[in-house]
């Protein structure tokens, strides 16, 4: 089992950044891709960003590239959301997730392909 905690969230202004960290703890070596979620109030849940074992895959949304980079620290056991320049529609709850599945070079942006999920974070963007 793979246990996924987020952290990093909060209330920040119009165009501000925040950075999101995903520690991984328990059978971290069956983790391959780790990927970013949001679902914001009344909506579904949707894809924001995920990186492949080794870093060089990576895939966002196009609502927020060039604004977020997906990043990850294997020796750390942990990725990273670093968000800039962020909007009021980026208001939502992020919620990291760990695939178990091996991919030689594309990563999966469809919740249900993900194994393990955080509890998630709010992160509140004002205007």
């Amino acid at each position: 089992q793979v246990q996924l905690v987020e952290s990093g969230g909060g209330l920040v202004q119009t165009g501000g950044s925040l950075r999101l960290s995903c520690a991984a703890s328990g059978r971290t070596d069956s983790i391959y891709t780790m990927g970013w979620f949001r679902q914001a109030p009344g909506k579904e849940r949707e894809f924001v960003a995920a990186i492949g074992r080794s870093g060089g895959s990576t895939s966002y949304a196009d609502s927020v590239k060039g604004r977020f980079t997906i990043s990850r620290d294997n020796a750390k056991n942990t990725a990273y959301l670093q968000m800039n320049s962020l909007r009021p529609e980026d208001t939502a709850v992020y919620y990291c997730a760990a695939d178990r599945t091996s991919r030689v070079s594309w990563v999966p942006t469809q919740s249900f392909r993900y194994d393990y999920w955080g509890q998630g974070t709010q992160v509140t963007v004002s205007s």
